[in-house]
């Protein structure tokens, strides 16, 4: 994401013609609205995490189960996860 603001600011910064007249200064966001949507994506990139490492412990537990159904099920399932 920074590398993404650093870009921006620097073609906000290109003249829009070959006059001086034309390089401006690139008007400053509000840091605290920038913090926000960091800590949102931040939020929701951990809680994305926490849900798939559950899943993960769960699909081993039943997987450990040693039933050939569930462990063919868990691979069925997660294959088709994985084209979809």
């Amino acid at each position: 994401m920074g590398k993404a603001l650093l870009l921006r600011r620097a073609l906000l910064a290109l003249p829009h013609s070959l006059s001086q007249e034309a390089v401006v200064e690139p008007e400053e966001e509000d840091p605290g609205s920038e913090q926000g949507r960091w800590f949102g994506y931040h939020a929701g990139q951990t809680l994305f995490h926490v849900l798939q490492v559950v899943l993960g412990y769960l699909l081993m537990l039943a997987v450990m189960s040693y039933n050939a159904w569930i462990f063919l099920g868990a691979i069925l399932g997660s294959t088709l996860g994985y084209f979809l």
